[in-house]
């Protein structure tokens, strides 16, 4: 089953490379509208209605994928059928790499209008007000973040963990982003959610930065510059994990990250990573690039874990 859990991984990601997301009724999109829901039912401001939520919310999606297991424990194709759906419902590396895309576009076409109303696909900051260079560096920001919380740590999880892991994982990061806000109203109830968000993201993170570095030469960067601006600058950020893949985006890239965020009327003052100049518009597509190369390399490191692991219970045997 390793083998086909490997086969349904690589199977998911290209499907995610030709298609994309789906236009409706996206998997994670339902998962977000009963985890709101159930929000609803059991919000109270403390930590403890928080970690009983964050429990039930991943504990149902990660059973989901105990069951999938279980009933294709017999058939290797119904295996690799059901991790590919998995996979492709959870990758998000073709919609970010387009979204990004089209934000070029917009800026180089001087449409402000129109880049400002993209913003929301890539971060949650509020665009209203927002320059180019203030919109290229959101951009840049949000694809070197989401490069491995929408492709590298879900690959990872799926890794280790096949099905279960790939449907928890996204279950945890979604939660974060609904609920996992420094705000009045989810400083407490968000807790569990952000913090368990930072520990499944640990290790992806650290990869990231670490192909990023590897692979920068494909985005015009040095791999020299961006290795040492992940170990110099990576652990400035407030996140113990965004700042990683940021800074080493930055090194690879050669300009300056960080700064003023306005997230609706809350302002966070992020500190500098890198020591380039500020993003420029054309510096969005290079980070796509980068962006792309870094998830073709995690798939490939998934696969081969798997195969990896499928090797080992052989011998073991």
């Amino acid at each position: 089953m390793d083998g086909a859990t490997a086969a349904g991984l690589l199977a998911g990601a290209a499907i995610d490379a030709v298609v994309g997301d789906p236009r409706r009724g996206h998997p994670v999109a339902v998962f977000g509208s009963r985890a709101a829901a159930l929000e609803k039912r059991l919000y109270r401001d403390s930590r403890l209605a928080g970690v009983a939520y964050t429990a039930l919310c991943v504990g149902a999606a990660t059973a989901t994928g105990v069951v999938a297991e279980r009933l294709t424990r017999s058939s290797p194709v119904a295996r690799g059928v059901v991790t590919a759906a998995a996979t492709w419902a959870v990758l998000g590396g073709t919609t970010l790499g387009r979204e990004g895309a089209l934000m070029a576009r917009s800026l180089e076409e001087g449409d402000l209008a129109a880049a400002r109303a993209r913003l929301p696909h890539l971060c949650g900051r509020d665009p209203f007000g927002l320059d180019a260079a203030e919109l290229a560096r959101g951009t840049v920001e949000s694809i070197a973040e989401n490069t491995s919380d929408a492709v590298v740590a879900p690959l990872v999880w799926g890794a280790v963990f096949g099905v279960p892991g790939l449907l928890g994982y996204r279950a945890v990061n979604t939660l974060d982003a609904m609920v996992g806000h420094r705000s009045p109203r989810y400083a407490r109830f968000g807790w569990a959610s952000a913090r368990l968000d930072d520990v499944a993201n640990y290790l992806p993170a650290r990869l990231t930065a670490l192909l990023t570095a590897g692979l920068a030469g494909l985005a015009g960067g040095s791999p020299r510059r961006a290795a040492a601006a992940f170990v110099r600058d990576g652990h400035r950020h407030p996140s113990p994990n965004s700042g990683r893949c940021e800074a080493a985006f930055a090194g690879a890239l050669g300009v300056r990250l960080g700064g003023a965020n306005d997230y609706g009327g809350r302002v966070e003052h992020r500190p500098e990573l890198g020591d380039g100049p500020r993003p420029a518009v054309s510096d969005i597509p290079r980070s796509v690039r980068l962006a792309r190369a870094v998830s073709y390399a995690s798939v490939g490191l998934a696969v081969a874990a798997r195969l990896a692991l499928a090797r080992n219970r052989r011998r073991g045997r």
